[in-house]
């Protein structure tokens, strides 16, 4: 079955596609499942100095790929801490706990690759509930299990103290 659009050219400016705010960092919507024929999607994800990108999480049905435009991005896959600069890809795959940070005092940004698409959802769904610290935790659950998504909210003071970050939500100082 093929998407719509799926076959479409397409130029996504710098400027184009949704944004929005995720409760720690920002997204812009780039390239939905439903315009690459459900193939993968892409995200850009502007990070705030020091900022915490989400809990400990992993991914059930998705790998994502981070490439990094600008700023230093910080990712603990399983027990692995890697940092990756501007031109570098971080490769997160499905099934594995992991998360990643502005690891910088200065502003970061990444292009998420997402594969398959769907999860893109996800974040829509975040945004329009505030991000993850004003979700109220049920409704993030059920959010969560429905993307098939594992995450560990319990694990951001001990990932915030660990890295240098700064809180989810909280405001530059």
């Amino acid at each position: 079955m093929e998407a719509m659009g799926a076959t479409k050219a397409i130029v996504v400016g710098p400027h184009d596609g949704m944004a929005g705010f995720l409760g720690s960092i920002g997204v812009r919507f780039m390239i939905d499942g439903q315009e690459a024929g459900q193939r993968f999607s892409m995200v850009e994800h502007p990070m705030s100095a020091r900022a915490l990108a989400a809990p400990l999480h992993r991914h059930l049905r998705e790998d994502e790929y981070s490439f990094v435009l600008e700023g230093q991005v910080g990712a603990l896959l399983g027990d692995e801490v890697l940092i990756g600069k501007p031109g570098d890809l971080i490769f997160k795959p499905r099934n594995q706990w992991h998360t990643f940070w502005n690891a910088g005092d200065e502003p970061a940004r990444i292009l998420e690759i997402i594969s398959p698409a769907g999860f893109e959802e996800f974040f829509r769904e975040l945004v329009s509930l505030g991000g993850v610290t004003q979700a109220e935790p049920l409704t993030l659950s059920s959010l969560c299990e429905r993307y098939s998504l594992e995450m560990k909210p319990e694990s951001v003071p001990v990932l915030v103290e660990r890295f240098g970050l700064r809180f989810p939500g909280e405001p530059l100082g």
